[in-house]
């Protein structure tokens, strides 16, 4: 077998070990709340949400386009600065895991790909246009949306049924969240799965197999796949956090942040916006647990979960950019 075809599978199997652990890593997005109020178990909970991520991912290509085209320039993209990418997002993936962080998947896949092609061809190679309008102003305003929206639908639903019971309410919640989640997990699906579809095609156009920035059908469902079942492997620690550690979620809570943080992604996914899906939920949840008290929102946490969004695009492109070095080196030798 030609080695340029065995460096172009090893580098595919890479974005597919990617989208396996963004799967994982991001599942708590749509399952924490749907745990923590035990309206599924979180057995049930993880299969809905694999299938729905499935769904999702499905949906349309949009976003595939934006990571593939819209943030550096195609033409200086190389094997090697795909795999110091995929690599650099990896590793940070892995260690926001480890400690239990919802960090941004996406914005670690973006962040390694600006540093490796940096480094390849020089701080030119940043498509600066689509940088700001496509990463930039959604990272700072998605979150604040989150807030925002979840705080609003939280407030309409107290206003609601001020004078109801609260237990009959939340009863009604818990089987509501069953369609909320479901409606998370397909928005998540529908803007994360692509942005690995998106580095995929721009590998096979890049090693002029494809010829224009259109994801084969083939990489649709290999990403589509890879993250249900990335999602079915589950990610407690996060959903941990997620689900109790930034405010104590009742049924009514959930369904008010994951109908809006649901409504945010889907939006972003069919402009071809690659939005974090973490940052969204967990600023929704914020929002939704604001409505209660300042106090209900345990700040510290979130102190923590800032700093890992603010972090992680620098971090991963120092780490895509460590990692080219070195594997260029590694090459030189033989």
């Amino acid at each position: 077998m030609d080695l340029t075809i065995i460096v172009l599978i090893i580098i595919i199997l890479l974005a597919v070990a990617f989208e396996y652990i963004n799967g994982f890593h991001d599942s708590a997005n749509a399952i924490a709340t749907v745990v923590s109020t035990k309206a599924l178990t979180p057995r049930q909970a993880i299969i809905y949400a694999a299938v729905l991520n499935l769904g999702g991912a499905l949906l349309g290509t949009h976003v595939a386009k934006t990571i593939g085209g819209g943030i550096v320039d195609a033409s200086s993209v190389t094997q090697t600065v795909i795999a110091c990418a995929l690599i650099g997002a990896i590793i940070w993936n892995l260690f926001t895991w480890y400690f239990g962080i919802p960090s941004s998947s996406s914005h670690a896949l973006i962040g390694g790909l600006m540093g490796a092609a940096m480094m390849h061809s020089g701080y030119k190679v940043v498509k600066i246009t689509g940088l700001v309008e496509k990463v930039l102003i959604p990272m700072v305003t998605s979150p604040v949306l989150g807030i925002f929206v979840g705080f609003t639908i939280m407030l309409l639903f107290l206003w609601i049924f001020l004078k109801s019971n609260p237990e009959i309410v939340n009863r009604n919640f818990k089987k509501l969240q069953l369609i909320s989640s479901g409606f998370l997990a397909l928005s998540h699906g529908s803007n994360d799965a692509q942005k690995t579809m998106g580095i995929i095609t721009l590998l096979l156009l890049s090693s002029g197999y494809i010829d224009k920035m259109e994801v084969p059908l083939w990489v649709i469902l290999l990403c589509a796949l890879t993250m249900a079942f990335g999602t079915m492997a589950g990610g407690w620690k996060i959903i941990r956090t997620m689900g109790s550690k930034i405010i104590k979620v009742k049924p009514i809570h959930g369904f008010s942040a994951e109908v809006s943080s649901a409504s945010i992604i889907l939006t972003a996914s069919h402009f071809g916006i690659p939005v974090s899906t973490t940052h969204i939920i967990s600023t929704s949840i914020m929002g939704v647990g604001s409505t209660m008290r300042a106090s209900a929102v345990r700040w510290g946490i979130v102190g923590n979960i800032v700093t890992a969004w603010i972090v992680t695009i620098p971090a991963c492109m120092f780490m895509s950019a460590l990692s080219y070095i070195i594997v260029t080196k590694i090459a030189h030798l033989f």
